[in-house]
């Protein structure tokens, strides 16, 4: 399938994969790892979303409301690609890679199709450096099953976000009246992009 966005030339990574265990900034360890199946997870990151202020949102997500919250994760659960972050046992992060298509269940090979990344991280937890290492984590664990275009669009005003995805590798590739659009090519197994 030809992408309908425009891509880098260049491949970027590698990327670690999960799981792993870090310090941030704060020192609080953080344990980092993919959530293969997200209905397992889905108690835990419904709570993270319940406590996650809503003048932080972007773009209508995440939902407000407990409700809302858990039919949105329910809906991208099954197809999606997930990272999550914990400290003392809770949820304080969650990054994710949702397929770009009308028929997620039709997928066959995941490199043939493009990925929306979100990622969303409490406010307690921001600026630790947490972000980054779960966004590093989910382009390794992504690059690991075999996903190679990942797009995202972020509001131009937010500049932490846009520096944090150019420093991993992301590219500006397109622009809305308040959004822009950036994309990366993975490295795959064989180092060039093609699982």
């Amino acid at each position: 399938m030809e992408p309908t966005r425009i891509y880098p030339d260049d491949h970027s990574g590698p990327f670690p994969s999960p799981p792993t265990t870090i310090d941030d900034r704060e020192g609080r360890p953080i344990e980092i790892r993919a959530a293969d199946d997200l209905t397992t997870e889905l108690e835990d990151v419904v709570a993270m979303y319940d406590e996650f202020d809503p003048s932080d949102r972007a773009q209508g997500i995440p939902p407000t409301g407990e409700e809302r919250i858990r039919d949105w994760l329910e809906t991208i659960a099954e197809e999606s690609v997930n990272v999550i972050a914990r400290h003392d046992g809770a949820v304080i992060a969650h990054a994710t890679l949702v397929p770009d298509v009308d028929e997620p269940a039709a997928i066959e090979e995941r490199n043939e199709i493009e990925w929306e990344l979100a990622i969303f991280v409490l406010q307690a937890y921001q600026r630790a450096g947490i972000g980054t290492q779960l966004l590093e984590h989910l382009l390794g664990h992504a690059s690991d099953v075999g996903i190679e275009r990942v797009w995202l669009t972020v509001e131009r005003w937010n500049n932490p976000a846009i520096a944090l995805y150019e420093r991993v590798g992301f590219e500006a590739t397109g622009s809305e009246s308040f959004e822009q659009e950036m994309a990366i090519v993975l490295e795959g197994e064989d180092g060039d992009g093609s699982g």
